[in-house]
């Protein structure tokens, strides 16, 4: 009895101690509200990062590397406070991928992640509003801000001879600071802004709105919102009114469940923008694991959310443990030149190179993520257009 009492005693402790060997980087993401439907191939993308590190050995001394995630709905900044509490309170993360929207990462940063010292690096949040984040250095993206997409966006209609519209934006961090940045260069580049109105999020009749974007004689209505939600009722109502002929949307609109809803030849030529992965090496490596796993790689945040965890990993490793101290130095450690390049995937060679005291710069399948004094980081615009039924690339804006 005593020999079973202490079998059972063993096992119990070795459970305990795999539980607490795991290390956690948890995923803050819009698993239900406007982006739901663009959730899951990030979160795919950031899983991919986390299975091929465990495959290769593990984190540190070959704990495994497991990522909780919490739904931040996207548009409740109580619900993606709760969440990132939850992930730094309880499951104790080290650091967070996420959140995804602007306005749950501001809340989940402010009233969770900074009050606890944890290093947020957010694939999708691309609103100048993170950048005046007073954050101690823990709050990164590997995204570009919406200050570049908005002006790319601009002069790509300007270049297509567009240069008289209509613009509604969701009436948030994320809306207003994309259509600021569109209608700064949109009129300083000699094109006028017809209407521009800011519209609430998630309701059922946007027709006084159309209405009054309608009267400004534009036929071109740039709509900047969100895939699931008030984006994809504007254009279906704004068809449905006769009076538009273009329409436009950002990245928050690339998403083929859009064209679906409203209908592929009612969309057909809108034109789009999102942010994209340069051609670089870590682009193409990306792309060919990522079809192997069965992720989308062209899906959009997916290549952002995959690098901003295996940089968060390659931190914590550099970092030798995984306490949250010093994880903010050590991201821009492994992040930025000099260091021998680290390309998705090549978990087992950093981990050595790391081990070895060596130097390493991760070049990602989004970019270089040579991230700036306020965590942001240089990027490309991609131009996007609906075609046969579905968004398709058709080029690159800037570099």
């Amino acid at each position: 009895m005593k020999k079973a009492l202490l079998a059972v005693a063993v096992a119990a402790a070795t459970v305990a101690s795999v539980a607490q060997a795991d290390v956690k980087i948890g995923f803050l993401g819009g698993f239900t509200g406007p982006i739901e439907s663009l959730t899951p191939p990030i979160y795919a993308g950031a899983q991919l990062a986390v299975s091929q590190i465990n495959e290769q050995g593990g984190i540190l001394d070959g704990e495994t590397l497991v990522m909780p995630n919490a739904d931040t709905t996207c548009a409740d900044a109580s619900a993606a406070s709760n969440a990132a509490d939850r992930m730094v309170n309880s499951e104790k993360v080290t650091a967070i991928v996420g959140a995804l929207c602007t306005g749950a990462t501001v809340a989940a940063a402010n009233n969770a992640a900074i009050p606890g010292g944890v290093v947020m690096v957010s694939p999708a949040s691309t609103a100048p509003a993170v950048t005046e984040l007073d954050d101690n250095d823990l709050v990164f993206r590997t995204v570009p801000s919406d200050a570049f997409q908005g002006e790319m966006l601009a002069k790509l209609l300007l270049e297509k001879g567009i240069d008289n519209v209509a613009v509604t934006y969701v009436n948030n961090d994320y809306g207003q600071g994309l259509a600021d940045a569109f209608t700064t260069t949109f009129e300083d580049e000699g094109g006028t802004i017809a209407a521009n109105q800011a519209h609430e999020d998630n309701r059922a009749d946007y027709r006084s709105e159309l209405g009054s974007l309608s009267s400004s004689g534009a036929e071109t209505l740039v709509v900047l919102a969100y895939a699931d939600t008030s984006g994809q009722t504007l254009l279906r109502q704004a068809y449905e009114s006769g009076v538009f002929t273009q329409y436009v949307g950002a990245d928050g609109m690339v998403g083929n469940s859009l064209v679906g809803a409203v209908g592929a030849d009612v969309l057909e030529g809108m034109i789009a923008t999102r942010p994209g992965s340069p051609d670089l090496p870590g682009a193409e490596v990306f792309a060919e694991m990522a079809n192997a796993a069965d992720v989308d790689p062209s899906a959009v945040f997916a290549a952002q959310a995959y690098d901003a965890t295996f940089l968060l990993a390659l931190a914590i490793e550099k970092n030798g443990s995984d306490s949250r101290e010093g994880l903010s130095q050590a991201l821009r450690d492994v992040a930025m030149a000099p260091g021998e390049t680290i390309l998705p995937g090549e978990w087992k060679k950093a981990k050595q190179l790391l081990a070895d005291g060596q130097e390493i710069n991760y070049e990602g399948a989004s970019g270089t993520h040579e991230f700036d004094d306020n965590g942001d980081v240089p990027g490309v615009v991609v131009e996007m257009a609906v075609e046969d039924g579905s968004f398709v690339t058709k080029g690159f804006l800037g570099q």
